[in-house]
């Protein structure tokens, strides 16, 4: 690609022309107060009432609204003595003592406490103290605006890029939970410029959500705001400043350009409305791996995997009243995967094209009804598409852990109508904050064509039986697989914050989970946390609690379901079968009994108890340490079995000839896990700002997921051992080091000890038609796997156009992933049929580098 620099010049010029136009506009205004607004967790505070008074004043000013990302401003300031006072339900008043001078102040971080605490002001870092707030736990993780500025960020993924924090005993079944600005979502829906806040384990036990707080991310963005503002980004990355793969056997082609931004500010003609608009549009040049062996020898290739994604978003705010906050959101997200799949042992011709489409829509309203009563009302509205079509319309030839070839056999369309309803009341009595309403995170109208695996897949323990023409077995699916569902998941919550003495915080909730299909109606969650300060200092907290938190199951189960009942979509498994023609003379496909999918008689939802204590110390002002245990324990959690597997000693033929696989969804697997970790957070210096945080800890289950099926049904005594997550040791840090005006220099580590992987003999020894069985006594993920670590740089560099901080700015920066080279390698095959037994197949990216260039208005 020729990037063609002097349209990119002129658009900047234009961009920063504008800039100073609008800063030229604001200027004349006369001097502004601004600043922010946030709990002692780091959380924004929306809506909260701020009135600035000058002494001696004979009419009182009139009070304005925190916006949606607790910001504030007033204009037209001048000089004298203030006094600023801000007021949110549940929180004591705060009042600060201003001098205004003929310049601006900076912008102010007012810290509000519950009830019951002092106040304090800070000017950075408002989460980096220690809190008497149940949810104020300090091994929390939040990045704001500016340290996602600063940090190293592959390709400006932010989502991607705190990720590794979470924890993946709290993920659940349907993974992550992603909540932006208060709403589940299934992906980030604004550009990253647009994001003014991150936050994962914020208040761990509210009753408010379903996951755990090391199960969900929080992502609140940037309002309009009073005056015109932006931002543009260029970040651009090319093979030529990579490393090669270990991989490959040269260095491929690749390039990755990435153009962002967003844009916000008042709507003219319009009081207290303002806008933002944002968008991006990535294209990826980029490669796989293919590492095979196959009978013509090795296969070491780079096959070309283009992607490219485009995201629109577009918000309207307006303050309606003194006491009414509206919001309305547009998002647009069309994305383009070609020949994905492909990569490790699957071949290139094994490839298949996706796309997806995502429009939606989101209302919120936020209404003060009184002094001590808040009103939440949040509503998205969307619509999905997402087809996938095979390169080849061949049968799929897998030999295990050797080469994947033939056609890909995912042909599918999945379609998605679906709404999301938040409906909630704050109310703050003397000495409470309680917190009641309800959520729907998921009401969806699902339609489902499956054409895969119409052709069929042979299935071939090695390379000797593949040169033979002996697979262990043949699947093909024939018949109706067109589905459609409504899915309901429902949730009820009621949250009670108290104080009954000033060191002491308790909080108290219960929720209800109740999902369809699967009719289990008694998910009643109870949860509870605790916050006390031993000193009156209040440099030290210790601070526990314990909840119980259910899962949902997801469309994956529900379709299978109704696909695989018998009648609608018939899927066959021919053990020993032929090849290339799978049957044998006179035998038909048609007349084989087919699988089905039944749920267990005494199925319930999953849940797990969480429980965790712990100390937190202030060390200085801005730096905090706090030591952590953490322990879970899940009870019924999913997993499969084959209920009409060939029965022992000699596994010959299935008890119930007539049919095939009868899969059986059930929840009697059990997981264990308990970890101790240490945060430190905070500025360490006076140039240096961070988090780092270290983790021991053991995860122990006897299942792997709903869809997971042992080798042997009739004897799971082996099943029970480390999690496929378990990891002993973990590292994490990032933080970023301000060289002055110089420069500024931006840090991540990751490193942890290896997780497990079973050992496989490669053959189908229980003629399930799967061949996943282990030596006999051989315990399931008894292997460990290689260490990873990795460490991230950023260097940035501000060229500011303005004396305003906040004002014109150019930033160029070079980010550089990896920089150290690790050869990680991240799958190591345990089956003893592959010729890379005991080996790796893949390894995570070597070091990369990133150009990127930010304009600032």
């Amino acid at each position: 690609m020729i990037v063609r620099i002097p349209r990119v010049l002129a658009l900047l010029v234009i961009l920063l022309g504008t800039g100073a136009s609008l800063s030229a506009q604001t200027a004349a205004r006369g001097v502004v107060v601004s600043g922010n607004v946030q709990d002692q967790t780091g959380a924004v505070l929306p809506g909260a009432t701020i009135t600035l008074t000058r002494e001696a004043a004979t009419t009182p000013p009139a009070p304005i609204v925190t916006d949606t990302a607790g910001a504030f401003r007033f204009e037209h300031v001048v000089v004298g003595a203030y006094e600023l006072r801000v007021e949110f339900p549940g929180f004591t008043a705060s009042v600060t003592q201003l001098r205004i001078a003929a310049r601006a102040p900076s912008p102010l971080t007012i810290v509000m406490q519950i009830e019951g605490l002092s106040q304090e002001v800070s000017v950075s870092g408002g989460g980096d103290q220690t809190s008497g707030s149940a949810a104020g736990n300090l091994d929390a993780v939040a990045v704001d605006a500016k340290a996602l500025d600063d940090l190293p960020v592959l390709d400006g993924d932010v989502v991607a890029a705190v990720s590794r924090f979470l924890d993946s005993s709290a993920l659940g079944t349907n993974g992550a939970t992603i909540v932006v600005d208060g709403v589940e979502v299934n992906a980030l829906s604004v550009s990253t410029s647009a994001v003014q806040q991150i936050k994962i384990n914020h208040d761990p036990y509210a009753a408010e959500f379903m996951r755990p707080g090391r199960g969900r991310i929080e992502i609140v963005t940037k309002p309009g705001g009073r005056d015109y503002s932006g931002t543009f980004n260029l970040r651009f990355r090319d093979s030529a400043l990579y490393a090669r793969n270990a991989f490959a056997v040269s260095k491929p082609p690749e390039q990755r350009r990435v153009v962002e931004g967003s844009l916000g500010g008042p709507v003219e003609g319009f009081e207290k409305t303002n806008f933002v608009i944002s968008g991006s549009h990535d294209a990826e040049d980029s490669q796989s791996i293919v590492f095979a062996d196959t009978l013509a020898g090795k296969v070491q290739a780079n096959v070309a995997t283009p992607f490219r994604n485009t995201l629109a978003s577009a918000t309207i705010n307006r303050q309606q009243g003194e006491h009414n906050t509206i919001s309305l959101r547009f998002s647009h997200q069309q994305r383009s995967t070609p020949n994905q799949g492909v990569g490790g042992t699957t071949l290139a011709e094994a490839g298949r094209n996706t796309s997806q489409r995502e429009d939606d829509t989101t209302y919120s309203q936020q209404t003060i009804v009184t002094s001590t009563l808040l009103h939440e009302f949040k509503l998205m509205v969307g619509f999905e598409r997402q087809p996938s079509v095979s390169l080849s319309t061949q049968p799929r030839i897998v030999v295990n852990d050797a080469f994947v070839g033939g056609g890909a056999q995912a042909d599918s369309l999945r379609t998605e109508k679906h709404f999301t309803l938040v409906d909630a009341f704050t109310w703050s009595p003397a000495g409470h904050v309680l917190k009641a309403g309800v959520n729907i995170p998921d009401w969806s109208w699902r339609g489902y064509v499956d054409n895969t695996n119409t052709g069929g897949t042979f299935f071939f323990s090695s390379l000797q039986s593949y040169a033979l023409g002996q697979p262990y077995s043949f699947t093909q699916q024939r018949g109706d697989g067109q589905v459609a569902f409504l899915e309901k998941v429902v949730g009820l919550f009621l949250q009670d914050e108290m104080r009954p003495r000033p060191s002491l915080t308790l909080d108290f909730g219960i929720r209800y989970d109740w999902q369809t299909v699967f009719h289990d109606t008694n998910n009643v969650a109870p949860r509870a946390s605790f916050a006390y300060m031993p000193s009156e200092s209040g440099r030290t907290v210790i601070r526990g609690g314990a909840g119980v938190f259910y899962d949902r199951t997801g469309p994956g189960p529900i379709q299978d379901l109704l696909r695989f009942d018998g009648q609608h979509l018939q899927q066959v498994v021919l053990v020993d079968p032929g090849y290339p023609n799978p049957l044998a003379p006179g035998q038909s496909l048609g007349s084989e009994p087919s699988n089905t999918v039944v749920l267990a008689p005494d199925v319930s939802i999953p849940f797990s108890l969480q429980y965790s204590l712990g100390v937190e110390r202030q060390l200085a002002p801005k730096t905090t340490l706090a030591l952590t245990f953490v322990g879970s324990r899940g009870y019924h959690q999913f997993r499969s079995l084959d209920l009409n597997a060939p029965a022992p000693p000699l596994f010959l033929a299935r008890p119930d000839p007539t049919r095939g696989v009868v899969r059986e969804i059930e929840s009697d697997g059990t997981m264990r896990t308990a970890s101790v970790q240490v945060t430190l957070r905070g500025q360490m210096t006076k140039r240096v700002n961070g988090t780092a945080q270290y983790s021991y800890g053991r995860a122990s289950n006897d299942t792997s997921g709903v869809g997971w099926m042992p080798p042997n049904s009739y004897d799971l005594s082996q099943e029970y051992g480390p999690a496929d997550w378990d990891r002993r040791h973990g590292i994490e840090l990032f933080g970023a080091w301000t060289a002055g005006r110089w420069f500024t220099l931006g840090a991540s580590f990751e490193g942890y000890t290896g997780r497990p992987y079973s050992l496989t003999l490669g053959t189908d020894l229980f003629n399930t038609g799967s061949a996943n069985a282990r030596p006999p006594g051989i315990p399931r993920n008894s292997l460990r796997g290689p260490a990873y670590a990795s460490l991230d740089l950023r260097w940035s560099h501000d060229v500011t156009l303005s004396r305003d901080p906040k004002g014109r700015a150019v930033t160029l920066g070079v980010d550089a992933f990896n920089v150290l080279n690790r050869e990680n390698e991240n799958f190591y095959v345990g089956n003893l049929s592959s010729p890379f037994f005991g080996q790796a197949i893949s390894a995570s990216a070597p070091r990369r580098v990133q150009l990127s260039l930010r304009a600032r208005f």
